[in-house]
């Protein structure tokens, strides 16, 4: 229980940070207002950095279904366990952007812009097309996930695979290059979590001026990041274990 437990909590603190800075840099009156793309990757980043330390020595730090679903695929995790951790990370990814809806009320209540709103929980598309925003999203969990199974676990192997406290920051950097490499189609959900759990609350939550849900495009965050992940394990499974 407590690597479920912790898995709740690491990505709920993944959320409180990261949806945290997003909503400081687009709601109207805060003291990051208009700070720009590259804090709101810089807190990604860190926010992953955070939340990989507070549980990978309990739970292996997978905040993730992706990098669940990839490291099971992989037989580097027991399959019995992911649907106890992808329910931990829904969860923990709503009571995350709970909190960021608590922290900045004030500030949601003064904004107008909707598409500013919905940004702050969900990801929404720069452009909006189908069939490349879901390429987009493979592409880039792919990256993100073959690079995570080489900091969990190094070289091929038949042992199983974790992220520990050490590699918190290798993780978070990680998210940073994507995000600043790779995010400016989509906004780099690479996630299922972080994207479903806080749409479903900005769903319900009773917010001013908050507009729709986008709920056309709730599918490609959730559907591209999991083929993404597995495709990294194939890969990887692949790739030569010695000279």
């Amino acid at each position: 229980m407590s690597a479920y437990l912790f898995e709740y909590i690491g990505t709920a603190m993944l959320l409180l940070l990261g949806n945290g800075i997003v909503a400081n840099v687009l709601l109207k009156g805060t003291k990051g207002n208009n700070a720009g793309w590259i804090s709101i990757t810089i807190g990604w980043g860190m926010a992953v950095f955070v939340g990989v330390f507070i549980s990978a020595d309990a739970s292996g730090g997978h905040l993730n279904p992706a990098v669940t679903l990839a490291f099971a695929s992989a037989g580097k995790f027991a399959w019995t366990l992911v649907p106890g951790y992808i329910l931990a990370q829904f969860l923990g990814a709503m009571t995350g952007t709970t909190l960021v809806w608590l922290l900045y009320k004030q500030h949601y209540d003064i904004t107008e812009d909707k598409n500013a709103i919905m940004m702050s929980f969900a990801n929404v598309p720069a452009i909006r097309h189908s069939f490349w925003n879901f390429l987009s999203e493979v592409i880039a969990t792919f990256a993100f996930v073959l690079a995570i199974f080489h900091i969990a676990g190094g070289s091929v192997s038949d042992a199983p695979i974790s992220l520990g406290s050490l590699d918190a920051l290798p993780a978070g950097l990680l998210v940073l290059a994507i995000g600043i490499s790779l995010g400016g189609p989509t906004g780099y959900a690479i996630n299922p979590a972080r994207d479903l759990g806080p749409r479903i609350i900005h769903a319900l939550l009773p917010i001013k001026n908050k507009g729709h849900s986008h709920w056309y495009y709730a599918w490609i965050p959730v559907v591209a990041p999991s083929i993404g992940g597995v495709l990294a394990a194939i890969v990887y499974l692949y790739l030569p274990t010695g000279p």
